[in-house]
This record gives C-alpha cells, sequence and structure tokens, in this order.
C-alpha cells in the first residue's frame, strides 16, 4: 500500500483559492476543500483553526493576487491612475468571484475611507498621482485616489454583478473625465 500524501498548508490555501476563484469565498468550507484534494477534513482542521481562519488567510492570497493584476498594465494608457483604474474594472469582469469576495463581503467592516487611503500598499499609487498632476500634496493625491476607486469600483461592482457589459472605449472615456475632473478639483481647493 502507498503512503498517504501530506496534505500542506499550502496545499490547503491554493485549493481553497482557487475554490473563492470558481465559485465565490462562501464556498470555501472544509468538506469543499478536503473533496478537491480528494482527503479528509482533518488535514484542514489540523492547520486551520476555524475555517474562518482559511478564509482570512485566502483573502489575503487573493488580495496579493488582486494587486500583481492591478500593477500589470498590458495596455499602456495615458496615465498610471487609468491604467489601474482599467484593470480593477477588467479583473471584475474576469474574476468576478475573486472581486465579490474582495470587495462585497463584510472585509472591510468598521473601516473608514480615510484609513483605506493611509493604507502602506498604497503608497507607490499616491505618488504616481503626484507626479502624474505635477506636484501637489499627499492630501490631493489622495483625494483623487478616492474620486477615480469610487467611480471605478461601481463600474466594476456593476460588471461583477452581471448587471452591465464591458465597453472599454466608453469607461475609459468615464475614467480620464473623472481623473481630469478629481485633478481640476484638487487644484481648485489649493487655491
Amino acid at each position: 500500500m502507498p503512503p498517504k500524501a501530506k496534505i500542506t498548508r499550502d496545499m490547503l490555501i491554493d485549493t481553497a483559492f482557487e475554490i473563492a476563484r470558481s465559485k465565490g469565498g462562501d464556498a470555501i468550507s472544509a468538506r469543499t476543500v478536503s473533496e478537491k484534494l480528494h482527503c479528509s477534513t482533518q488535514p484542514v482542521m489540523y492547520h486551520f483553526a476555524t475555517i474562518e481562519a482559511l478564509k482570512k488567510t485566502v483573502h489575503a492570497k487573493a488580495d496579493r493576487y488582486h494587486s500583481e493584476y492591478l500593477m500589470d498594465l498590458k495596455h499602456p494608457q495615458k496615465s498610471l491612475m487609468l491604467g489601474i483604474g482599467l484593470n480593477y474594472i477588467r479583473f471584475a469582469m474576469e474574476e468576478p468571484h475573486l472581486f465579490r469576495f474582495l470587495f462585497q463581503s463584510d472585509v472591510f467592516h468598521g473601516s473608514t475611507l480615510p484609513e483605506m487611503t493611509d493604507a502602506r500598499e498604497l503608497t507607490p499609487v499616491l505618488s504616481a498621482i503626484q507626479a502624474e498632476m505635477g506636484g501637489g500634496s499627499i492630501e490631493q493625491a489622495k483625494e483623487i485616489f478616492l474620486t477615480i476607486f469610487l467611480f471605478a469600483h461601481g463600474y466594476a461592482s456593476i460588471i461583477a454583478n452581471n448587471s452591465l457589459e464591458y465597453d472599454e472605449e466608453l469607461i475609459k472615456a468615464h475614467l480620464e473625465r473623472a481623473f481630469h475632473g478629481a485633478v481640476l478639483a484638487a487644484r481648485k481647493d489649493t487655491k
């Protein structure tokens, strides 16, 4: 009889990630992960005290995947923010289950928008905004980011929930207008 395959923590995380990707975060359970790995639920419970702990780990993996996707600008645009905004919306179209798992779950419960803009991971994006507007304060960059983020998130949410067809040219035109308007408003606020 051959020895049983050892189920590692990474195997569980990768499997749960694939479940979230194909069926959504709510589909992650000890049973669904163990069935996909052809094992009992024991390895799942051995490596993760709760399913919520597994989901939290998978959420972090999905967040890293999403961040890499955003910064992979295969289709260069007039500005970095436009490219990131379009990638954010494309992600919702191409990975709707992950998008909903990341942004339409209760993960941000109790968080505020200012807390979000203070995240260390956002520093390169804020620096790029400052460069694109020819200087300006970090507070102006945060305001511009929030405008573009909320605008892109609205589009992405509608697309991820299968309510809107993806029209890149129309979306690009709207994102460009939103970005230019946000820059003008930020500059006006400093005068």
